[in-house]
C-alpha cells in the first residue's frame, strides 16, 4: 500500500499465514484493525482493492491495519475450508495482534467471516469498531451481531451489487434493526467509488 507496509506472518491453525501491516504516521496509535479479504476461490486476496481501501481508511485515522491471506491463498498454508477454517484463521490473527482497542473489517466473504469473529469477540469489550462491506449474506450464514456492537458497526452495500443482492443483506439486517448504508448505483467491487467508500469508513471511525 505504501513504503511503510511491512510483511508479517501469523501462526494459523493450518500453518503459517502471510500478512501485511501498515502503521499510521502519527502517534499514539488508536488501536489495531484486522481486515479480511473476499472469497479465496474467486481471486480474493489481501491485495484486493476494497481491502486496501479499508486499510487506508484505518491508517489515515490512526489505526494500525493488518491484512492477511486466508489458508490456501498466496503463501498461506492450508486449503480452503468453506468458511469454517477461515473463521479460525481470523481468530488466530486477532489473538496474535491483541490490543486493548480492536477493530475488525471485511469485504464480501471476508465480511461473513468477520461477523462470526465479531460475535465471539464482543463479550471482551475490546472491539471498538466494525466495518462490513458487500457482506456475503446470499451464500453464507452471516452471524447476527450482538446489540452492543450495533452503534460500533458500519454496514455498507452497493445498490446494484451483482454478486450479493442488496435484498439478502437487508433480510439479514432487518431482524436486528441494524442500519445498512446503501451506495446508489454501485456494484459489488465499488468500481469508481473507492474514495467514497474510504470517506464513509473514515466518518464512521471518527464518530
Amino acid at each position: 500500500m505504501n513504503s511503510a507496509t511491512q510483511s508479517t506472518q501469523f501462526q494459523g491453525p493450518a500453518g503459517v499465514l502471510e500478512g501485511l501491516c501498515d502503521l499510521p504516521d502519527a502517534l499514539p496509535i488508536r488501536g489495531t484493525a484486522v481486515i479480511s479479504h473476499p472469497h479465496p476461490l474467486f481471486g480474493g486476496t489481501m491485495q484486493n482493492k476494497v481491502v486496501q481501501t479499508l486499510a487506508k481508511a484505518f491508517v489515515q485515522n490512526g489505526w494500525r491495519a493488518i491484512r492477511f491471506n486466508f489458508r490456501g491463498v498466496g503463501s498461506s498454508a492450508g486449503v480452503y475450508d468453506e468458511g469454517r477454517g477461515e473463521i479460525e484463521d481470523l481468530m488466530s490473527v486477532i489473538e496474535q495482534s491483541s490490543s486493548d482497542s480492536m477493530a475488525l473489517a471485511g469485504f464480501s466473504f471476508g465480511a461473513y467471516v468477520t461477523s462470526h469473529a465479531a460475535s465471539r469477540l464482543a463479550p471482551s469489550g475490546n472491539l471498538k469498531k466494525l466495518v462490513l462491506v458487500g457482506t456475503a449474506a446470499s451464500g453464507f450464514q452471516v452471524a447476527p451481531l450482538p446489540s452492543e456492537l450495533h452503534e460500533k458497526t458500519l454496514v455498507v452495500h452497493g445498490e446494484v451489487d451483482d454478486t450479493v443482492p442488496l435484498s439478502s443483506v437487508l433480510e439479514w439486517a432487518r431482524p436486528q434493526s441494524l442500519p445498512v448504508t446503501v451506495v446508489p448505483g454501485v456494484a459489488h467491487f465499488f468500481h469508481g467509488q473507492l474514495p467514497l467508500l474510504r470517506a464513509l469508513v473514515s466518518r464512521h471511525l471518527r464518530a
